[in-house]
């Protein structure tokens, strides 16, 4: 058995070599906080970008580009290469996590095809991890970065019909939908990349919108939309929502116009979709826009505005449960909570030697934030850096804040705001709090 008193080296473990994993274990690492190891359950890098045409933990599909620009989603000490377009496709997504860990030399540090089956904290706080390959090992640490985006979410409603009924995690290609009418219900960015490819190959496409969108096209200006909004991103609220609204609607007019309902509520309350032809494709008549779903029956979709429609498949592009299978329900379950009380995003109230990266949402890239948040977690383990005060108030603090800031919806359980996100992770860094052990 560990010792109350960890050694001075303490043993790490991390679940998950995604874009949040691979960056957490480059700052333990060069850290120097211990024995480090990252257990994936795949037998390559890359998380969800880890593209198969097969079902799988991933949810990207055959023409998956990043939402967020190449300028705001590389790593602060790896920029992505020059020639990468502005947003690159997931292949070079997954490219550039390859170099990224070679050029750190992390694969030394990864398990390969290993899942963790489950996870038991001892009386003496550490960690016990039951291994797919049959081991039972014991850490000081856990450090979780599984990522958000792995259970599907389908509301109950979608069950009762009797056609083909997907969530979006599972669209690839739209090759199978040749030749049919699809509804695609859900305007996020999922739901929107679904309509525009299918709309190209089948007979007919629809998408549901039950809620008003923010819609944006992936430019403005001739410039990526969030590197825009990072320059709005020092200015007072008063002033930064206005212009906001502005240039939305310079870039496309009013929603209504395009049969869609026109959000009354400012941009950052929500977390906008970034789609440059969903707007052009309903406009032209490739795909039709249709209010939320009233009922269903068999193959025939009721809509809130008495318009009904018969359709060969539903795609169900409405979010994800946040999901620790290692877990047992007893001891985390958010899958349905609404908040999720985590101090930073990352320390857990009850267990100090449990953290979490990138477990959130932000309206940008989540790899820097990740990277942030690591290396705050290496100098917390290291003894350089704690909390100040109450590990549980300042959670409660952070999901109220979430509360206030986003609108009141699953998506927003864990949603951020980019750059005061970052500002906040940036200056807890900058703080040498030395913890007497």
């Amino acid at each position: 058995m560990l010792s109350k008193e960890y050694p001075i080296k303490p043993s790490i473990a991390i679940i998950g070599a995604g874009c949040s994993g691979l960056t957490t274990l480059k700052n333990m690492v060069q850290a120097g906080v211990g024995e480090v190891i990252c257990f994936e359950q795949n037998d390559q890098i890359g998380g969800n970008w880890l593209f198969s045409e097969k079902e799988s933990h991933s949810s990207v599909c055959e023409t998956t580009h990043i939402i967020s620009s190449k300028t705001m989603s590389s790593f602060e000490d790896f920029p992505m290469p020059d020639n990468y377009p502005d947003y690159p496709s997931h292949q070079q997504v997954w490219r550039y996590f390859h170099d990224y860990a070679t050029h750190f030399n992390l694969f030394p540090h990864i398990q390969f095809n290993t899942r963790i089956m489950e996870v038991k904290v001892l009386e003496n706080d550490a960690w016990e991890l039951t291994l797919s390959t049959g081991e039972i090992k014991t850490f000081n640490y856990l450090l979780i970065a599984n990522g958000h985006h792995s259970k599907p979410r389908i509301p109950e409603e979608l069950t009762s019909f009797k056609g083909e009924l997907i969530h979006s995690h599972l669209y690839k290609t739209n090759k199978p939908f040749s030749g049919k009418k699809v509804l695609v219900v859900g305007a996020g960015n999922s739901g929107c990349d679904c309509a525009v490819e299918i709309s190209r190959v089948a007979e007919y496409t629809a998408i549901s919108v039950r809620n008003p969108q923010y819609i944006i096209p992936k430019f403005f200006l001739g410039k990526p939309t969030d590197t825009f909004n990072k320059g709005m991103a020092w200015l007072p609220t008063f002033l930064s929502n206005p212009l906001r609204r502005l240039a939305v609607f310079i870039q496309v007019g009013r929603y209504k116009d395009y049969g869609l309902p026109e959000p009354d509520f400012a941009v950052t309350k929500v977390h906008p979709t970034l789609n440059s032809e969903l707007l052009y494709k309903i406009r032209h008549g490739k795909v039709t826009p249709r209010t939320g779903i009233k009922k269903i029956e068999n193959k025939e979709v009721y809509f809130q505005d008495g318009k009904h429609e018969n359709f060969d498949t539903i795609i169900a592009a409405t979010g994800y449960k946040i999901s620790f299978p290692f877990f047992s329900k007893q001891f985390i379950q958010w899958e349905e909570g609404d908040r999720v009380p985590l101090y930073l995003r990352m320390f857990h109230p009850d267990y100090k030697n449990l953290i979490f990266i990138g477990l959130f949402q932000p309206q940008g890239a989540v790899w820097p934030l990740s990277d942030y948040q690591a290396k705050l977690a290496a100098k917390y383990i290291l003894k350089k850096w704690k909390p100040e005060g109450d590990v549980k108030s300042l959670a409660e603090k952070d999901a109220n804040d979430i509360s206030k800031e986003f609108l009141s919806a699953k998506r927003h359980t864990i949603e951020v705001h980019y750059q005061s996100f970052m500002n906040k992770l940036k200056k807890e860094l900058r703080k040498n709090k030395f913890e007497t052990v």
